[in-house]
């Protein structure tokens, strides 16, 4: 009986125990749930926190840039803007395609327009190089001041023509033919407004002429800040005067113009800036032999740079040169000082030869190029063949012209066809030739 009873208290007490037990397992179950809920809150408020002090932190970037909040908006307005655009260029980008072909044709033809053709003779050419700095050139006068320098934005020496109503004379005469090109580089000061260059006939030269039309014929060519204007002269007959304008393409202040000059007989025409400017078929009276070249500034507030001034005969017949004597000597292809990219005013003189090549199929040259003993001389004879190189490649891909046809050459300094010793000589010897095979 005793022994049951025993039995009987510990049956019951191993049931309060488990009964016990298992109680304490699911609170211990809520608990953890619990924590793991609480450790997930406590990592999503730590993310939120993270970004809050990233925002903090694009907010101080912002003001440290000193960057206002009409320029932020402008910004994004403009993203908006250029995603709307890409949309757009999405949607139509073959309308887009067509209207890039059209732009490229349009800025061809400008460059067709550089129709002159520079002759095989250079008639007068100066770059001042000879001329100390801070000296007056020479072979020039004036009734003013004047003394040359050299800037930073053009390479060699300039001419800075700074007097007030000066004329400056070129003190020589120089043989001019009917057909004749004139170019050189100007650049206009910041207080530019007008400049002059005149062409004139007399028969009893003067080595400073300030008259105001000087000589006994002559031709003004006036380069202003917003138009070009020339006027035809004759003080013998005392004359009506012939004259023109333009406004397109004016100079540009404080920048390098190349500016071109085509004289043929009655006839000028003016190039700049990759297209003729202005063209008057009857500006020069008839008869009118030229001689003497002068700039001269009225406006005084104009004092430009001049240099690199070149006079050459024009339209060679290429075609007699290049198929009968079996070379073309070619002044007409340019580049900047030091480089072999083919300028923009080479187009005529390099679509002349391609003319040629392409109406003679069968005809096979040679192109080789020539430098001044200017530098190094290796490297002179690498440039010289990089240049022959270039011209092959504008005539083949501007003309089609059969590129197996053409063979590339250069000689660097090595033959020179005048002395190197003067401004004039290297002018000659910087050339390209076209040699048959």
């Amino acid at each position: 009986m005793q022994t049951r009873l025993i039995l009987s208290l510990m049956l019951a007490c191993l049931m309060a125990f488990s009964t016990q037990a298992q109680i304490d397992i699911e609170g211990k179950i809520r608990d953890k749930s619990r924590d793991r809920a609480d450790q997930r809150a406590d990592e999503g408020i730590d993310k939120g926190l993270d970004k809050l002090e990233e925002g903090i932190g694009t907010m101080f970037k912002k003001k440290k840039s000193n960057r206002s909040d009409e320029e932020q908006d402008n910004e994004d307005d403009q993203k908006e803007s250029n995603e709307e655009n890409e949309d757009e260029d999405d949607n139509d980008s073959e309308g887009l395609i067509k209207e890039k072909k059209v732009v490229q044709k349009q800025k061809l033809q400008a460059f067709t327009q550089y129709d002159f053709v520079p002759g095989d003779k250079i008639l007068y050419f100066e770059d001042f190089s000879q001329d100390a700095i801070g000296d007056f050139p020479d072979h020039w006068t004036t009734n003013g001041g004047g003394e040359v320098k050299i800037l930073n934005i053009g390479n060699g020496k300039w001419f800075h023509m700074n007097g007030d109503d000066a004329v400056y004379n070129y003190s020589r005469s120089i043989n001019f033919p009917n057909n004749f090109i004139m170019e050189f580089d100007i650049i206009p000061d910041e207080e530019f407004n007008e400049f002059t260059l005149t062409f004139y006939e007399e028969q009893e030269p003067r080595e400073l002429n300030d008259d105001l039309y000087p000589g006994d014929k002559g031709l003004h060519v006036t380069l202003g800040s917003e138009f070009w204007r020339t006027k035809g002269y004759n003080n013998i007959d005392e004359a009506d005067w012939l004259e023109g304008s333009s406004q397109k393409n004016y100079v540009v202040k404080e920048e390098i113009n190349h500016v071109i000059i085509w004289i043929q007989n009655r006839r000028i025409r003016i190039y700049h800036q990759g297209s003729k400017v202005l063209d008057m078929p009857t500006n020069i009276f008839t008869g009118t032999k030229f001689s003497r070249i002068r700039f001269s500034g009225w406006d005084t507030s104009s004092k430009p740079y001049i240099s690199n001034i070149k006079v050459t005969t024009a339209a060679p017949d290429t075609r007699s040169k290049l198929l009968t004597e079996g070379q073309l000597i070619s002044y007409g292809i340019y580049f900047d000082s030091g480089k072999d990219v083919v300028k923009h005013e080479s187009y005529g003189a390099i679509k002349d030869i391609a003319d040629v090549l392409k109406e003679n199929p069968s005809v096979r040259v040679k192109i080789v190029g020539h430098t001044d003993s200017d530098g190094d001389n290796t490297s002179n004879l690498d440039l010289s063949k990089r240049r022959a190189a270039s011209v092959k490649n504008y005539l083949v891909s501007q003309f089609q012209v059969n590129g197996s046809n053409i063979e590339i050459d250069g000689k660097g300094e090595t033959e020179p066809i005048e002395n190197n010793s003067t401004a004039q000589g290297m002018a000659r010897n910087r050339r390209v030739e076209f040699l048959k095979l």
